[in-house]
């Protein structure tokens, strides 16, 4: 039975998927659920705009080429705005220089590959509702929670992406039409309270409002984590706040999508238990019977995997293998 699993696997069609962050750009070869293969990441802030990093990246995928016979596609996903059909970049999140870059149509034409280029947290959800913690639901909701907060969504098993292919941006809705102001001039965003520097920041001031002095670092997800696990109870309601706040986004696209599942992944979501008990005391107690009834809220399954994964998958699918 496992020889009949490995040959199965072996038999699988391999992707490159490329996983291109604000810090750095990760690529590995993905065959199924697996990566198989990873080069070196690439620093994105060692390049001066778009040209050196993309031939950079072309590099990248040849070596990983070399080692690696029959690649069948190439799939890209990106932290800002991205025309999916068109494969153009029309801007990233702190990363300098990407206006409006046609990223597909020079990958094909340098790898001669078909090349996907998708939105980083569609890629995230992708991979989690086709082979992670999503797999057999046809409506849900991926949210992704690091320095920013991502979002993908799954209507009628169908990828939303909108008239302009920005669907999905749940960090920018709002939790209080009075909060503070985004970076898009929105007021309020999901993102500007629970991205990782805003939970450090609004720790250390409630530390300090406390009478007690801590760094930022001090303060970091992963800091208040380890902290609220040894009883602070500062920590703890640090955590129970961040829980607060994305259950009210959650419970917004609850009331608009009636979802199956909610999937929580992203670094911030490692902090498990101590993030997802209060998101679902606060989200179910605002969720009437049709929409919390067998509603799932799961943990993602890919860890920061999910975007290369998700985007090798998507770029098989779209090659129709």
């Amino acid at each position: 039975m496992l020889f009949r699993q490995c040959a199965a696997m072996s038999e699988l069609p391999k992707a490159i998927g490329i996983d291109f962050g604000g810090t750095s750009v990760k690529t590995g070869v993905v065959r199924g659920s697996e990566i198989i293969d990873s080069a070196p990441p690439i620093a994105t802030q060692d390049f001066d705009g778009p040209e050196p990093l993309i031939a950079m990246m072309v590099r990248t995928v040849e070596d990983l080429r070399l080692r690696h016979s029959k690649i069948s596609a190439v799939g890209i996903g990106m932290p800002g705005f991205v025309h999916f059909e068109k494969g153009m970049v029309f801007n990233l999140t702190n990363v300098r220089g990407w206006q409006n870059v046609a990223l597909k149509g020079i990958l094909e034409a340098k790898l001669e590959l078909p090349v996907v280029a998708d939105n980083d947290a569609n890629c995230m959800a992708y991979a989690e509702w086709k082979l992670g913690a999503g797999r057999g639901f046809r409506d849900l909701v991926c949210v992704s929670l690091g320095t920013g907060v991502g979002g993908g969504v799954i209507v009628n098993g169908q990828m939303v992406r909108g008239a302009n292919y920005g669907a999905g941006e749940i960090g920018q809705t709002s939790i209080d039409f009075q909060g503070r102001r985004g970076h898009y001039g929105n007021l309020g965003a999901l993102e500007d309270y629970i991205g990782n520097r805003e939970i450090a920041r609004d720790a250390q001031q409630a530390y300090l409002a406390a009478g007690i002095s801590k760094d930022i670092e001090d303060c970091s997800p992963v800091a208040l984590a380890e902290a609220a696990q040894h009883g602070d109870k500062i920590a703890l309601q640090r955590w129970d706040i961040t829980g607060r706040m994305l259950a009210t986004s959650m419970m917004n696209a609850c009331w608009l999508l009636n979802p199956e599942a909610l999937i929580i992944g992203g670094g911030v979501a490692r902090a498990g238990e101590l993030l997802f008990k209060p998101l679902r005391e606060h989200l179910l107690q605002q969720l009437s019977e049709p929409f919390k009834d067998h509603l799932a809220i799961l943990p993602a399954n890919f860890g920061h995997e999910a975007g290369t994964i998700g985007a090798a998958a998507l770029a098989l699918e779209v090659a129709g293998l």
